[in-house]
């Protein structure tokens, strides 16, 4: 088989051919495939083995969504079976809700899916009694991974430039969200309790008392056992002012804690990607270093800085803002941050590690401060969004400070370090300032 062949699918799965050879003679060979999409943009070229296998009466295709050595054909005297590795986050689109797309394909293939008993596991196992079956239940699952990977999986991954790393500007963070959160948080009524606590008296003992309340006084008159007289000639007539209007809340403007980024993981984006298995993240942490040079030569080995000042909204209008995020200026507009950044994709891209679309977009530096797709509980909705327009009039210019930017991350989403930032699976220094006074 042609090395240097391209095999094209939209989730970088691989397709071998099962041909007709002796059954103890089992071929190995290369190829290489491109297309894996990732969110963000970029291609992700990667290599398997392609596993020649004979049968008597067969010839049939069989694809894995793997990288090195992901498709191992097992046979025996009583059933064919079929190793893929799929990668852990796709497992459980091949499963299907409550188990039914896995059973749906095990009916109509006639073959067994067998999952891994650990979650560090990531391969399954398709039995059946004919490669026939086996070919066909493989496609199937394909298919449903081509999909997901396409449309339903999430970014797993980016390529972030930390920021969390300066206290200075982590607690303007936290000072920006409460005084949004907790001056509007406050209930007009928070601390109005009730007057009308009473001492509960033995009206039985005693031939007449007063219950006293705000200006009030009530006349008891005990006629006997079961009869209490009240005399209500001596109630005078009170009256009360009406209770200030209620303030408005933040969750009135669709503002709640959880659409703010956390100041621990504040951060630049340069790219985000889908890496559904091992071996994808390995490939993407040996891209990212094997350019550290190339991104050091980008920056003219000169140390660079940003500076984040006034708000934006990158989808909606104020008053439907879904991301509010803190524009970036780069301090001496020479465009060395953004060089250095499209070396970073255009890496990626090479690679395959990018989804198609993604590697289409634009770059856009941003730093976000709130995101309503992060928002948790039953608020959120498809398209949810919140009312900027406030916070827009009191932050709209504010000055956010200016920082060095001394690394870039390949950070694992969801996932948090010791010190609260993104998991670092691999990352490249920037030029410091020791470095400049090196060069000067």
């Amino acid at each position: 088989m042609d090395r240097n062949k391209k095999l094209k699918s939209a989730g970088g799965i691989r397709q071998c051919q099962w041909r007709p050879v002796s059954v103890s003679n089992i071929q190995e060979s290369t190829a290489e495939d491109s297309v894996n999409e990732l969110e963000d943009g970029d291609h992700v070229q990667e290599t398997i083995k392609v596993a020649q296998v004979v049968t008597n009466n067969c010839d049939s295709t069989i694809s894995a969504g793997v990288l090195n050595d992901t498709v191992k054909p097992m046979l025996s005297a009583e059933k064919h079976s079929l190793m893929l590795e799929v990668g852990a986050s796709l497992i459980r689109f091949i499963k299907g809700k409550e188990g039914s797309t896995q059973k749906k394909i095990e009916e109509e293939m006639g073959v067994k899916i067998v999952f891994p008993s650990s979650k560090k596991e990531e391969s399954i196992v398709i039995e059946g009694i004919s490669t026939d079956c086996v070919t066909r239940a493989s496609k199937k699952i394909q298919a449903i991974m081509d999909e997901a990977i396409e449309s339903s999986l999430d970014y797993s991954h980016f390529i972030s430039l930390p920021l969390a790393i300066y206290p200075e500007l982590t607690d303007k963070l936290v000072n920006f969200q409460n005084s949004i959160l907790g001056t509007n948080d406050v209930s007009a009524d928070e601390n109005l309790e009730s007057d009308s606590i009473e001492d509960t008296l033995d009206i039985k003992n005693k031939g007449q008392e007063l219950i006293k309340g705000r200006d009030v006084a009530v006349e008891l008159k005990v006629e006997d056992e079961k009869h209490v007289k009240v005399d209500l000639t001596s109630i005078p007539f009170v009256s009360y002012p009406p209770k200030p209007p209620r303030l408005p809340n933040a969750s009135d403007f669709g503002i709640d804690k959880s659409i703010f980024i956390k100041p621990t993981t504040f951060h630049l984006t340069v790219l985000m990607l889908k890496l559904w298995n091992k071996e994808r993240v390995n490939a993407a942490s040996g891209v990212l270093k094997s350019i550290s040079s190339k991104v050091i030569d980008a920056l003219d080995n000169r140390p660079i800085s940003i500076r984040l000042k006034g708000l934006d909204t990158m989808r909606g209008s104020l008053s439907k803002a879904r991301v509010l995020y803190a524009p970036v200026e780069e301090i001496g507009s020479e465009g060395r941050l953004l060089s250095a950044c499209q070396v970073i994709i255009n890496a990626f891209v090479e690679a395959g590690l990018v989804l198609e679309k993604d590697a289409k977009q634009k770059l856009k530096l941003h730093a976000t401060v709130m995101n309503a797709r992060h928002r948790k509980g039953k608020r959120r909705r498809k398209n949810d969004s919140f009312d900027a327009r406030g916070i827009f009039k009191q932050f709209g210019s504010e000055d956010w400070g200016e920082y060095l930017i001394r690394e870039a991350h390949l950070s694992q989403r969801f996932v948090f370090d010791e010190n609260g930032y993104y998991h670092c699976c691999a990352s490249i220094p920037f030029p410091g300032k020791e470095e400049r006074q090196q060069t000067d």
